[in-house]
């Protein structure tokens, strides 16, 4: 390998980690027909002015497997944590009891079970492109550096790095996405 250049494949790591990091982000957001704490993540009120999530207006608790229950420290916000569920998109019809609001979390039919196998397949999709957009940055550094010297076989042999690189994180989100999809067609 050439001496005075050194991919930095740290930060091509770091990245490609980003990337699976936001992918089990958003997985963990998708409704399996369990309750989990961690479905109410994306969901954002409007508290005191500012969007501000659920988890820091009130305690998000899981009971039982079919019901999450948040309980909100300040009546106030209430209702505008009732509407924030209302319009998330998570399917779900949130019951106020007092300050706190239960959300019976229903048995997923055949049709929404693929609606939300095909929103993983996008989600996966999306963390496929970033990979990829982080590989095509490193081909660039090696490809500038070729024109600043390189040999053709230092060149290779850092593009098989890369490519070695992308191809593991690739295969790592797909089989992230074979788990999830097993996850909700599982009745």
């Amino acid at each position: 390998m050439s001496d005075d250049f050194e991919l930095d494949t740290d930060d091509l790591t770091r990245r490609m980690d980003g990337a699976m990091t936001n992918l089990k982000t958003e997985f963990a957001s998708l409704r399996t027909g369990r309750a989990s704490a961690s479905m109410l993540e994306p969901v954002q009120v409007d508290a005191y002015g500012s969007m501000t999530p659920i988890n820091q207006v009130g305690t998000v608790n899981v009971p039982e497997p079919r019901m999450v229950t948040i309980n909100v420290w300040d009546k106030a916000l209430v209702g505008k944590v009732e509407k924030a569920i209302r319009e998330s998109g998570l399917g779900i019809n949130p019951q106020l009891n007092g300050t706190i609001i239960m959300l019976p979390i229903p048995e997923l039919n055949e049709e929404r079970r693929r609606e939300l196998g095909k929103v993983a397949g996008q989600y996966a999709e999306n963390a496929r492109v970033s990979i990829r957009n982080v590989r095509r940055d490193g081909m660039d550094q090696i490809k500038k550096a070729k024109g600043d010297g390189m040999s053709e076989d230092d060149q290779k042999l850092w593009e098989g790095e890369v490519q070695e690189m992308t191809d593991d994180y690739i295969k790592k989100v797909d089989e992230a996405l074979a788990t999830k999809q097993e996850e909700i067609m599982q009745v």
